[in-house]
């Protein structure tokens, strides 16, 4: 008895006091991390983007790592707090939009001034990744960006016909960000920031009129039996939104050095690439739908765009007189943003499945009863198959931080 008690004590101080690598090489223990956004279950964003990309760490890691996705907000809080929860903790992943907290990221607005992008999101995300590299690393000190990437660019939807600026004045406007309002003001309309899932509702009160908005807004929201007419910039971009998917600085310095590159294997221009691919995708099938509906959609050429662009242009000046004042050379900072967009301008289309497969939602076994009120968690299982639909989740208790068992 005696022996035997020695040496199971000698065995608990073996694994107490072992390197942590040493723990993690055995197989015993695991990561997960938390992953917050506001999109929902079925988004695309959530089912090609964001499952696909989870499900991919978690294979690199040799399921080491286990990622469970948070939609809708269900960890509780607004869009607008992402980034403040990943910065403390709350969650150790999130996708967020940087212009929902105005005033605090500056820089990263250069590309969402008017008519300075692309229209296709893949050239506009690649382009952001290597600007955030030169530019955003001190604006984003706090949380460590995985990447950056740009939703598809702004489409005119609404009830009537918009083929010129006069078509547009005084039509009320759901807009993306702030700088969208501007741009739409200075057109002679009015841009209102209203939450996204209540652009229906605005609609049906006769509070806006129509949006400006990226193509699948149309298809999630279920617009197409209200706004039937769409006016789309050509080649241009009146407007966008940036995202960025940024972890937890504790929670990334916390993995060992195999799990670290398991992440960063999948930052960078290859998730801003999924990003962006997965938002042309999306765009494409939606304006093809609209098509094959009969819905009318007015495309402007370079020709006509000209007067668009010459009237925001008071957009640009006054954002780059706020940069001045904040001590920021905007002009260097635009330069910058549309060369990098002719350095990726000819990137071939391509579809979201090209760069990775759409993941299937699998639920997790749960005790219910300690799981918070209304909390679902979508988890992406590394060898599932791809291209399935998306399945009822189950409830699953919210841990805080890393789950790291010793």
């Amino acid at each position: 008895m005696r022996l035997a008690r020695r040496t199971f004590l000698a065995s608990m101080a073996a694994s107490l006091f072992s390197p942590p690598a040493l723990r993690y090489a055995r197989g015993d223990a695991a990561v997960t991390l938390k992953l917050h956004h506001y999109f929902s279950a079925v988004s695309c964003g959530h089912a090609k983007f964001l499952a696909p990309w989870a499900r991919k760490v978690e294979a690199d890691s040799g399921d080491r790592i286990r990622v469970d996705i948070f939609p809708s907000m269900q960890l509780g809080g607004a869009p607008a707090q992402l980034l403040d929860q990943v910065r403390d903790g709350v969650a150790d992943i999130v996708w967020a939009t940087p212009s929902s907290t105005p005033d605090r990221f500056f820089r990263i607005e250069t590309f969402e001034l008017p008519f300075v992008l692309s229209r296709r999101a893949l050239v506009n995300s690649k382009a952001l990744e290597d600007f955030a590299a030169l530019y955003l690393r001190d604006e984003f000190r706090d949380i460590h960006p995985i990447c950056f990437s740009c939703r598809d660019h702004g489409v005119l939807h609404a009830a009537r016909a918009v083929k010129s600026i006069d078509d547009l004045k005084g039509l009320r406007l759901h807009v993306p960000n702030r700088l969208a309002a501007d741009s739409v003001q200075a057109l002679g309309a009015r841009g209102m920031t209203i939450p996204t899932p209540q652009v229906p509702m605005a609609l049906a009160g006769h509070v806006i009129d129509g949006c400006l908005d990226p193509w699948d807004v149309v298809s999630s929201m279920k617009l197409g039996d209200v706004l039937k007419n769409h006016t789309d910039f050509g080649s241009s971009a009146l407007s966008t939104a940036t995202f960025v998917l940024a972890m937890n600085r504790t929670s990334y310095d916390r993995l060992p050095r195999e799990l670290k590159a398991a992440i960063d294997s999948n930052a960078g221009q290859f998730a801003a690439t999924m990003a962006g691919a997965m938002w042309d995708s999306e765009a494409k099938a939606v304006a093809d739908a609209a098509r094959e509906r009969g819905d009318p959609i007015t495309v402007l050429t370079a020709d006509d765009v000209v007067p668009w662009r010459k009237a925001t242009e008071p957009v640009v000046a006054a954002w780059q007189k706020q940069m001045k004042e904040r001590k920021i050379d905007s002009g260097k900072l635009i330069a910058t943003a549309r060369s990098l967009v002719a350095k990726y301008i000819s990137e071939p289309e391509r579809q979201a499945s090209q760069t990775s497969p759409v993941a299937e939602q699998k639920p997790i076994a749960q005790s219910p009863a300690a799981a918070p009120s209304g909390a679902e968690i979508v988890r992406p299982k590394a060898d599932t198959p791809a291209a399935a639909p998306p399945t009822p989740v189950a409830k699953k208790p919210a841990s805080k931080g890393l789950d790291i068992p010793l």
